[in-house]
Formats: structure tokens, C-alpha cells, sequence
């Protein structure tokens, strides 16, 4: 088992503490644990979770951090990306591609019996 960071989650956008404090990543952490939860219909810890699990909540939470910085909004899987100027963005990767990989790892994670029409 393990765990998911703040550092993990700026990780996947290559920002740092100073643009997204520690206190703000956890609480976009604990949204998308909730989020997956309701996705997956299953009881789910990021400071104890399986490494796919790891994953999605990282991605998930790393999209909070991209529409929180650009002045977006988020609400569970929806996304609403605000200035795309943002200078601190430069090295992160598109907005469509982590919609991409976190789409993929849900529909894995759901399984055959939780997969929606």
C-alpha cells in the first residue's frame, strides 16, 4: 500500500510549493479520494490506497491544482480551466492528456460490472 503526497501531486505539474501550498494539495487530494470513491462505489484512504489508486487521485488532484492556478474550477470529473497564460504552467502537460490517462484508469478501476453507459 501507500500514499499520496502534495509533492506527487505537484510533481505531475512541475510546480512547487510556493505557487500550490501543502494545505491546499490536501484538500484537492481529499476531494478526489471522495471523487474516486463515488466513481468506484468502494471506501478509499490516499494515505493507505493501492497504487492505482495512487495514481488517479494524484492526477485528479494535479488537474484541482491546474484549475486552481489558472483561476478555473472543478467539481468532481468537471473541469474548467481558467488564464492558460500562466507562466508557472510552462512545464505542465496539457489539460487534455491527464483528462485522457484519468478517464483510462477509471474505467479500469470500475471494472466490467461498474462501467457506465
Amino acid at each position: 500500500m501507500t500514499s499520496v503526497s502534495p509533492d506527487d501531486v505537484r510533481d505531475v505539474i512541475n510546480v512547487f510549493s510556493a505557487e500550490v501550498p501543502d494545505a491546499k494539495v490536501l484538500k484537492m487530494i481529499k476531494r478526489a479520494e471522495v471523487t474516486l470513491e463515488l466513481e468506484t462505489s468502494r471506501e478509499i484512504d490516499y494515505s493507505n490506497c493501492t497504487d492505482a489508486e495512487k495514481e488517479f487521485i494524484t492526477v485528479l488532484a494535479a488537474i484541482y491544482a491546474i484549475c486552481y492556478l489558472t483561476g478555473g474550477s472543478a467539481v468532481g470529473l468537471s473541469f474548467s480551466v481558467g488564464d492558460q497564460n500562466v507562466s508557472v504552467l510552462g512545464k505542465a502537460p496539457p489539460l487534455d492528456v491527464l483528462q485522457v490517462e484519468l478517464e483510462r484508469m477509471l474505467k479500469k478501476m470500475r471494472g466490467p460490472a461498474l462501467k457506465r453507459a
